[in-house]
C-alpha cells in the first residue's frame, strides 16, 4: 500500500465486504443526520458491503447507539457496533486481573464495558483504585476529573477511551474526551495510555468479530480514523462532512493521509478515479489538475459544476502536494486555499 492516494476502478462497496464506519461527523452530527449517509450505507448493504460503526465516543452503550442509527433510516444492531470503552476494557486486561477496582470516569458506556470485562467499578480515588479509565460524557464536571487525578496521583494506570480533543454536534464543535483528559494530564504530569484511534486496536477488534476479505474505514477526522487505518495497514476513505476539511487532506502529514476521499458516504456506491503523473509536474485527476512549482500549489482548474468536480480538485492536488513532499519540497502552506468550500457542512 503506497502512501498516497490509490484508485478503485470498481463501486468500494463492491471492492470491499466490510466497513469500518465511524459515527460523529460521518453518520450523523450530533443527533442530526447528515445527507446522504442513511443513502449511502443502506445501498452499499444491498451490495453486500457488511457494516460495523467503530466509534472512539465511549459514553453510550451499544444499544443506544444502534437506536439512533434506526432512527436516522440506517438500520443497525448493537452486534455491529465497537466502542473506545469496550477497547479500554480489553486493554485493562492486558495488565490488570479481572476483579480490581477501576475508578470509571465517563459515561454509561464506559461503566458497561468496564463492568463486563470482569472490573470492579469505583467512584472514589479513597477506594484505592488499580486504574482510571476516562471517557466522554456531557455529565464529567470538576469532581470526577478531581477524583481521577487523585487515584492517578497516587500511582493508578490511567487509560483513556480516546484523546479526542473535540467532537462536532448539530453547534459546532465541542471540547471531547481529550481536553477533559487534558485536565487530568496537567494537573498529574501522567501521559495516559490510549485505547481509541488512532490506535488500530478497535480496527482489530472489529475485523476479528466480522471476519472480512477486505476491510474499508471510513471517517471524517485525519488524525484519529485516517491515522489509526494507516496504522493498521487498512485502505482508508476520507468523507468530508465532518472536522477535518480537504485542505487539511492536502497538507496531512504521511501517517494521516488518506487512501480515497469521497464528498460524503455515498462515495461508497461509485468508483475512485486514481491520480496521474503528466509532463511538467501536473497531476491529473480527470478534468481536475494540479502541481507544485517552487513549493507552491498551483490548481489547473478551479471551477466546478459538481460535487465530483470539488472532489477531483482535492484528490488532484493532494497527489500533488504529497509527491512534493515526499521528494523532500517544502510546500508553501499558505498556497493552499480552501477548497470543496460547496460541501461544507454548516
Amino acid at each position: 500500500m503506497t502512501g498516497g492516494l490509490v484508485g478503485s476502478v470498481t463501486p468500494l462497496a463492491d471492492r470491499f465486504d466490510l466497513a469500518l464506519v465511524d459515527l460523529d461527523g460521518v453518520a450523523y452530527r450530533g443527533h442530526e443526520p447528515i445527507d446522504g449517509a442513511a443513502e449511502g450505507l443502506t445501498a452499499a448493504r444491498s451490495r453486500g458491503m457488511r457494516l460495523v460503526f467503530v466509534t472512539n465516543n465511549a459514553s453510550r452503550e451499544p444499544e443506544s447507539v444502534a437506536e439512533q442509527l434506526t432512527e436516522l433510516g440506517i438500520a443497525a444492531q448493537a452486534s455491529e457496533v465497537m466502542t473506545a470503552a469496550q477497547a479500554a476494557a480489553q486493554l485493562l486486561l492486558t495488565r490488570l486481573p479481572r476483579g480490581s477496582k477501576v475508578l470509571v470516569v465517563g459515561g454509561a458506556g464506559l461503566v458497561t464495558a468496564v463492568r463486563s470485562a470482569g472490573f470492579e467499578v469505583v467512584h472514589s480515588a479513597d477506594d484505592e483504585p488499580a486504574a482510571v479509565a476516562q471517557g466522554f460524557a456531557p455529565e464529567v464536571g470538576w469532581p470526577q476529573l478531581a477524583e481521577a487525578a487523585y487515584a492517578v496521583g497516587r500511582g493508578a494506570w490511567h487509560v483513556a477511551s480516546n484523546l479526542d480533543l473535540s467532537l462536532p454536534t448539530a453547534r459546532g464543535f465541542a471540547p471531547g474526551n481529550g481536553s477533559l483528559v487534558g485536565a487530568v494530564r496537567a494537573a498529574t504530569g501522567v501521559v495516559p495510555d490510549s485505547a481509541g484511534k488512532p490506535s488500530p486496536t478497535m480496527y482489530d477488534m472489529a475485523v476479528e468479530r466480522a471476519g472480512a476479505r477486505e476491510t474499508l474505514v471510513v471517517g471524517d477526522r485525519l488524525d484519529t480514523d485516517l491515522a489509526g487505518a494507516r496504522a493498521g495497514g487498512y485502505v482508508g476513505l476520507h468523507v468530508l462532512t465532518g472536522v477535518s476539511s480537504a485542505r487539511d487532506d492536502v497538507l496531512a502529514t504521511p501517517g494521516e493521509r488518506p487512501h480515497l476521499i469521497g464528498a460524503d458516504l455515498r462515495s461508497l456506491l461509485v468508483a475512485h478515479p486514481e491520480p496521474l503523473r503528466g509532463p511538467e509536474g501536473w497531476w491529473t485527476v480527470r478534468d481536475a489538475s494540479a502541481r507544485v512549482l517552487d513549493g507552491r500549489l498551483e490548481l489547473g482548474r478551479t471551477a466546478t459544476s459538481s460535487v465530483e468536480d470539488e472532489v477531483d480538485v482535492v484528490r488532484a492536488a493532494c497527489a500533488a502536494a504529497w509527491a512534493a513532499v515526499d521528494d523532500g519540497i517544502e510546500l508553501d502552506p499558505t498556497s493552499v486555499p480552501e477548497l470543496a468550500t460547496g460541501l461544507q457542512h454548516d
